[in-house]
């Protein structure tokens, strides 16, 4: 199973989820010129992740390659959902059917977001959206757009993503926020140390997305510096399980949403919510984590 449990709103999820990001192409996400994944095998590896007890599924409509789409894709391989399945997507960002980023959607451009993903899932309503912030410094209007979509029933809770505190700040003084999505991980970015902890005091979940990312790798893929490499070699697992493992435990409303299209790294990351790191190994990494390497 996939360890201890959160809450987002009144959705209990699993720490450990998944992230549809990869799931449409191989390698590097939103790279145009990358090969577009195997259909049957990213639906095999989607319902995979439902059978190894993770039912927490994060995505968005601007997650597409040029023959597949992850809404798509998560729509096929688990519809009709599972009671218990949490399908968290994003809007604010948009992209043409090219590929090409379109500027962030205005504050009236977001239903039509909420929308598609709407349509795309094959859902009538969306459990958790996170704006996705870019640029903005005040989220306010954005945000009451997204409560006023919740009133209607299409949205059920709301996030933030790729903000600074005082965009939670702002958010909060509307309505609600279940959850902060940030780009976060074992020696990546940990100024954001202080804004999970603020996090974990209001009782919000803190979803890094890259968390197996090492410093300037934000392409996600785990950089094997000589401490974890030691520590997973010792105790017989991945690099990869030992990072997520460090980030678990950052704090019990630390979630995790590794994604990948491959089977075996897909268990290994559920399996990694039962490893436990000592704390003779947690200072370890926190020296790794405060050296920026």
């Amino acid at each position: 199973m996939a360890g201890v449990q959160w809450r987002l709103g009144d959705l209990t999820v699993n720490r450990i989820g998944f992230g549809a990001m990869r799931l449409p192409q191989e390698g590097t996400a939103f790279d145009p010129a990358a090969r577009p994944r195997d259909r049957g095998q990213a639906i095999r590896v989607l319902r995979e992740a439902v059978e190894l007890g993770i039912n927490h599924v994060d995505t968005a409509a601007f997650y597409f390659s040029a023959t597949r789409s992850a809404n798509e894709l998560i729509n096929s391989a688990l519809s009709p959902y599972p009671e218990d399945l949490v399908v968290v997507t994003k809007v604010g960002p948009g992209r043409t059917p090219q590929g090409e980023w379109l500027p962030l959607a205005t504050p009236g451009q977001l239903r039509g977001q909420v929308e598609e993903n709407l349509r795309q899932l094959g859902r009538d309503h969306l459990d958790v959206v996170n704006l996705r912030v870019s640029g903005l410094d005040d989220v306010s209007a954005h945000f009451e757009a997204l409560a006023e979509l919740r009133e209607t029933g299409l949205i059920r809770h709301l996030g933030l993503s790729n903000v600074k505190l005082h965009h939670l700040d702002q958010a909060q003084r509307i309505t609600d926020v279940v959850c902060v999505q940030n780009s976060y991980g074992l020696g990546h970015h940990p100024e954001q140390d202080d804004f999970l902890g603020v996090c974990g005091e209001r009782g919000i979940a803190f979803v890094p997305f890259f968390a197996l990312a090492g410093a300037n790798q934000e392409a996600g893929t785990s950089a094997d510096d000589d401490e974890v490499t030691a520590i997973a070699r010792d105790r017989g697992v991945s690099p990869a399980q030992v990072r997520l493992a460090w980030t678990l435990a950052r704090g019990p409303h630390v979630l995790v949403i590794p994604g990948t299209g491959d089977p075996g790294h897909l268990r290994q990351n559920v399996e990694a919510g039962e490893l436990r790191l000592t704390p003779e190994e947690l200072t370890r990494l926190d020296a790794v984590h405060l050296s920026g390497s």
